[in-house]
């Protein structure tokens, strides 16, 4: 017994300088503090940092410096440091970046660099505190509003080529070279499926996350808005998350507090998606357990209550306001499965709410229809997608959205196209030059039917090609479904009484080629605002349609949302003379004007010509 009293004093006598030289152990508040300036740092020096491993209590590390690294960090230098106790077991693990560190109870920076993941010695970089503070004064940096006719600097067409090329060429730095580099914060993908992170992975990765599929996304009723006890969340050493999906599925990004005034709060040491200004909902996090690992340390969190928004996303460390509000974009998706005759099998509902960004809200909407579409047991290659809803928003009207989808011979899944034709809707609402989209409400099913419903236009016939202006002609269209018999449609087509005499066409077409036809004469148009744009696109055709058109040969022109057929060359003279510059007036040789549409519950695919002669 004495021995092992004996013992126990020797090994305390031993750790206690370690622990306690130069740190107090009481878990640090919110408030102001001492700073410990970069000037005053020397090696040797001892020091605690503040994490947390499990659960939501911080504890202390050992630290002691090894030095600083000038300009080790861009233009900034690096305070280097080997941790102790725990850290020394887990290494410099993802979750860490922001761990606030003490020397004589003054504030030295966070940790939120690592030399090498396979380091023995858990050697992490700190980034100084001064750095960090100069976050605060970006607070005032909102994004301002476009500004209707400004000139936009176009980028030379082969300089992204080259950029990409570069960015991918051999003569890059060694994969190994043991740089300094931030601490990874991976994004947490909860309630994801495997395959549409596998698939999103490498988009996401273009914009600089690593998408991870992970537990802990928080409760599916997390809500943007602060909850109550928001006031004290957050001190230093705390966990704190980045949310950019909450509900039934998620999206969050983990690090650690480093400094809380009372109201702001800075984290991380390092930028998190680097966007500068930013509004986004901060919330808090617990830690399941720290993985420890000699490759890949990593925390893995549960997000809990949203307490505040962040303001900024910078090169030396992110700050939010505790209490704040970021708004988000609510979505409920809708995907049933139906049988042949169209009874419902299965209905799956989501309810979830979308970070607000121009270049990650469309991407992020893709990510999440994919990955609802493929969670139902019923999904299957040989199948059609049918979807339906709406898009609210806010002094723009409401987007309508329709489409139908099956198996081709594309090379990605129906799923993933259909998430792209998703995404490009937010991407044309966001892309607005003149505002930011407020969307209040996203609201879509999307029907799972059995089968391969896609039907090719093979041909159409009409008893006589020689018409008369005015009259009424019928026509047989014909299309070719997938593994089925021909189908056979009659309509009437009206022949219009001022039509000139001479040969003309009518024009049976899926709407991919009508849309096309708008869409590229429209590309120029920059400078539509929000209803413009909603307007242009509750123009596009739905796909499950056969849409029958006169074809004249006199020019089509468009501007903005509107089309102007068939216009005389004395009026286009005038518009273009009239027309502001920072409006396009474009045109396609061809007037097609609409006469008819025949409704299908197929994907309509292609296009005929039937060529008349008007007497």
């Amino acid at each position: 017994m004495k021995s092992g009293s004996l013992v126990a004093a020797l090994a305390a006598c031993f750790f206690a300088p370690v622990l306690a030289r130069g740190a107090d152990l009481t878990p640090p508040k919110a408030g102001k503090v001492a700073i410990f300036p970069l000037r005053d740092i020397k090696p040797g020096m001892q020091g605690t940092a503040w994490t947390v491993f499990q659960g939501t209590q911080p504890e202390p590390i050992p630290i002691e410096i090894i030095g600083v690294w000038k300009k080790a960090n861009g233009p900034n230098d690096v305070i280097l440091a080997k941790m102790g106790g725990k850290a020394k077991e887990t290494n410099v693990a993802g979750g860490m970046s922001g761990s606030p560190v003490y020397i004589d109870g003054k504030l030295v920076g966070a940790v939120a660099q690592r030399i090498s993941v396979f380091s023995p010695d858990s050697i992490c970089g700190i980034t100084p505190i001064e750095s960090m503070l100069e976050v605060e004064d970006f607070d005032a940096s909102r994004p301002r509003q476009p500004v209707g006719g400004a000139k936009v600097a176009e980028m030379p067409r082969d300089l992204l080529q080259r950029l990409v090329a570069a960015g991918v060429s051999e003569a890059s730095l060694p994969r190994d070279t043991p740089l300094l580099e931030p601490i990874a914060t991976p994004l947490m993908f909860t309630g994801f499926s495997a395959d549409a992170l596998h698939t999103f992975a490498p988009l996401f990765e273009q914009m600089g996350i690593t998408a991870v599929q992970s537990g802990g996304g928080g409760a599916a009723t997390l809500e943007w808005k602060p909850a109550k006890g928001w006031q004290n969340s957050l001190n230093p050493g705390d966990s704190v998350a980045g949310v950019l999906i909450s509900g039934d599925l998620s999206a969050t990004g983990t690090g650690t507090v480093t400094y809380n005034d009372g109201k702001r709060v800075l984290a991380f040491g390092h930028s998190f998606m680097n966007l500068g200004p930013v509004d986004m909902p901060m919330a808090k996090s617990e830690i399941v357990m720290t993985l420890a690992s000699s490759y890949q340390p990593n925390k893995l969190p549960n997000t809990t209550d949203v307490v505040g928004a962040l303001h900024q996303d910078r090169f030396s460390g992110i700050m939010g306001e505790l209490g704040a509000e970021a708004p988000m974009v609510p979505v409920h998706l809708k995907v049933r499965s139906l049988d042949e005759r169209e009874n419902v099998v299965k209905q799956k509902d989501f309810h979830f709410q979308v970070f607000v960004n121009q270049r990650y809200t469309p991407t992020l909407m893709m990510a999440t229809l994919a990955s609802t579409i493929q969670q139902i047991n019923e999904y299957a290659d040989e199948i059609t997608y049918r979807m339906s809803g709406d898009v609210d928003v806010a002094g723009g009207g409401t987007l309508n959205v329709s489409t139908i989808l099956a198996a081709s011979d594309a090379p990605a899944p129906p799923a993933v196209l259909l998430a792209n034709w998703w995404g490009d809707k937010f991407n044309r609402l966001f892309a607005n030059p003149v505002s930011m989209p407020k969307l209040t409400k996203v609201d879509c099913s999307i029907d799972l039917l059995p089968d391969r419903r896609v039907a090719a236009i093979d041909s159409a016939w009409t008893p006589s090609s020689d018409v008369e202006a005015g009259s009424e002609i019928p026509v047989k269209v014909f299309l070719q479904p997938y593994r089925g018999e021909r189908i056979e449609r009659s309509v009437t087509v009206k022949i219009p009484a001022g039509l000139a005499k001479g040969e003309h066409r009518i024009l049976f077409s899926d709407a991919d080629t009508l849309n096309r036809l708008q869409s590229v004469a429209t590309a120029n148009s920059r400078f539509m605002d929000l209803p413009e744009t909603v307007s242009l696109l509750n123009q596009e055709r739905s796909n499950n349609r056969i849409y029958v058109s006169l074809v004249e040969n006199r020019a089509t022109y468009f501007t903005d949302d509107k089309t102007l057929p068939s216009l005389p060359g004395s009026l286009v003279n005038l518009l273009e003379a009239d027309h502001a510059a920072s409006k396009s007036l474009t045109g396609t040789p061809e007037t097609a004007e609409e006469q008819l549409s025949v409704p299908f519950d197929e994907m309509v695919s292609g296009s005929y010509s039937l060529h008349i002669n008007v007497k």
